[in-house]
């Protein structure tokens, strides 16, 4: 997936946190969501005007920021 259509970082927003399509929900806020064990669904039904590209967005952007370290401490 490409996620930088959806995830965007803006300095005065959210302390420039990656966030989702422009709003004040982050990309940490979904990862936490999931780890804590809740569902997409159970994410969507709280957050309505998420979807599931987002959601697999907030995925992709993370697995592409731990390649990036990876690479880095190589």
């Amino acid at each position: 997936m490409n996620y930088h259509e959806r995830i965007t970082i803006k300095p005065g927003m959210r302390s420039g946190k990656p966030c989702i399509r422009g709003m004040r929900i982050t990309v940490y806020d979904v990862l936490s969501y999931l780890a804590s064990g809740m569902t997409y669904q159970e994410i969507l039904d709280d957050f309505p005007y998420l979807t599931q590209e987002d959601i697999l967005a907030c995925l992709s952007y993370a697995a592409d920021r731990e390649r990036q370290i990876l690479l880095i401490q190589a």
